[in-house]
């Protein structure tokens, strides 16, 4: 807190940190009077401190677009008035509004939370400018500015630095718009290279015309340095975390999409006294089938799980799952596959909550609960709440929740978990399942879709890095997470994603890492065995 009696603090301190403090002139009243005429005041008054130099309206963006090539703005102690300042920076946001709704096909609303997620960055920016220009500016009313810098303050420098990025930015957004309005364009390693290539390079453009333009207010190279790290840090975290858009498909145009790439309708489920009675003799069996736990030896157990009978990708995904546990994590015997289709209620026990508690409870009561792994693999659509979508229809299935998978893990007394659930918004799944003893893979954060659940879909883009590609590679689900996350932006981008980076999230409990690692040297070193059905897997 500034002491308000000691002499210039206040000055010193704040006006000219907006704009700088004009220095009084003191004008003679009687110059240019005749001899001997009556002066109209006391040659000694002062006639106060002028306006801050104006600009017109036109200047300001002709001097914010010369940054843009890194020109020193031509501005010098000019302040835009208040009403500029609003239009100045209203107008270059609705340029790139309007440029963002390229970046979605077909009929779209506007968003004003995906408008507004963003912003917290512009703010931080600002008290980062103002703190990095104040001594420069302290100095501009008692000193002359070096040629070429603008003195300002923090209203002229937020004006510049608005425009300064405006061209980079609209060419990247075009950029992105091509890949969802053109993506066979951007299939192929060449085309993937020529998009990261200038998706850098824009970047990179941006970056520097804001660091730029703002060394020209703050002229100390220390400062300079310190805004453009912090400034670079500010925009990496809200191009992580804060991936919404200002536009997104309107809902029946996405329900249209949704309705296109699902196709025709599948076939469903027929419910008779036979099949009940099948499927209870088919859980006893393949219960009955479990095979033991080996003394000395972590084991691995699976459960995978797909509730949602309307989409193959589903039963492929989970059934190219359960085939790589046993034969890559030596699971052979040691894992059941629930799922739900029209065809394999002959094969597989239906993917239902309480079909999901009790194949951990039968899991628990086979394995060391203290010293084997238990991996789950859960694959369907996810809601917004978090919830896994389930569809048997006409039988009638619950969706499952992530606190519905813990309670049922708790009261089996499991301690070592690798979970890994394929859906949109799955990464709300880890706040409820996190544990020291527990590893958790999600295909996307809490906020953002995954992709590939479609019919069309061989796998999903989660499934195929993590499972079908990187854990043939290794035994660290860590490692096989860490290459895969890469691989899915890659893809999201070439198949033209309009929502943004679904962002794959992992947690790793303390406790988990040493078993994951024995595990990883044992199988490393020989110790899987021969592939063998799972319980349900005779056909695929």
């Amino acid at each position: 807190m500034q002491d308000l009696n000691a002499k210039g603090a206040w000055a010193d301190t704040q006006p000219s940190q907006w704009a700088p403090e004009p220095a009084k002139i003191e004008i003679s009243l009687d110059e240019g009077l005749p001899p001997g005429a009556p002066a109209t005041a006391p040659a000694a008054a002062s006639a106060g401190a002028p306006a801050p130099l104006r600009l017109p309206l036109g200047a300001w963006v002709r001097e914010g677009l010369r940054a843009t090539l890194f020109l020193p703005p031509r501005t010098g102690a000019a302040v835009p008035t208040p009403w500029q300042l609003i239009v100045l920076v209203l107008l270059g946001g609705a340029l790139l509004v309007g440029a963002a709704r390229f970046q979605v096909a077909g009929p779209a609303q506007f968003s004003l939370r995906g408008w507004l997620a963003p912003m917290w960055s512009g703010l931080a920016l600002l008290w980062l400018a103002w703190w990095a220009m104040a001594p420069a500016q302290r100095l501009a009313a008692g000193a002359p500015a070096p040629e070429g810098s603008p003195t300002g303050g923090l209203a002229a420098w937020y004006v510049l630095s608005a425009w300064a990025p405006l061209v980079p930015l609209l060419v990247l957004y075009a950029l992105l718009g091509a890949t969802v309005h053109r993506p066979a364009l951007w299939v192929g390693n060449t085309a993937g290279i020529v998009f990261w290539t200038a998706y850098g390079v824009l970047t990179a453009w941006v970056l520097a015309a804001l660091v730029v333009v703002s060394a020209r207010f703050i002229r100390s190279r220390l400062r300079t340095a310190v805004f453009a790290v912090s400034m670079a840090a500010i925009i990496g975290v809200g191009m992580w975390q804060f991936q919404d858009q200002p536009w997104e498909l309107d809902g029946a145009a996405l329900a249209a999409a949704q309705a296109a790439e699902e196709g025709p309708e599948p076939a469903q489920l027929t419910l008779s006294q036979p099949v009940f009675e099948a499927q209870q003799a088919l859980w006893e069996r393949q219960v009955q089938a479990l095979a033991a736990q080996r003394d000395g030896v972590v084991d691995v157990y699976g459960l995978v799980f797909a509730p949602y009978a309307e989409e193959n990708v589903f039963r492929r995904e989970s059934t190219m799952v359960s085939t790589l546990l046993q034969e890559r994590f030596d699971a052979h015997g040691r894992v059941i596959h629930l799922l739900n289709h029209a065809e394999t209620a002959d094969t597989h026990v239906w993917a239902t909550p309480q079909n999901l508690q009790r194949a951990i409870s039968a899991l628990g009561a086979r394995m060391d609960r203290d010293h084997d792994l238990l991996v789950i693999y859960m694959t369907s659509h996810g809601a917004r709440n978090h919830e896994l979508a389930a569809s048997h229809g006409p039988l009638q299935v619950q969706p499952v929740t992530p606190e519905m998978l813990r309670a049922a893990l708790d009261e089996a007394g499991i301690r070592h978990r690798v979970i890994a659930v394929s859906a949109c918004y799955s990464g709300g799944w880890i706040g409820p399942l996190a544990t020291d003893g527990t590893l958790i893979m999600t295909a996307a954060d809490a906020t953002h879709t995954s992709y590939g659940c479609g019919t069309r879909s061989e796998l999903t883009f989660f499934g195929r890095a993590v499972f079908n590609e990187q854990l043939r590679q290794t035994h660290s689900f860590t490692e096989a997470f860490a290459k895969a996350v890469p691989l899915i932006a890659q893809r999201e981008v070439e198949a033209g994603k309009t929502d943004g980076f679904s962002n794959p999230q992992i947690h790793v409990g303390t406790q988990i890492q040493p078993v994951l690692e024995a595990l990883q040297a044992r199988l490393d070193a020989g110790g899987s065995g021969g592939a063998a059905p799972a319980a349900g897997d005779t056909k695929p």
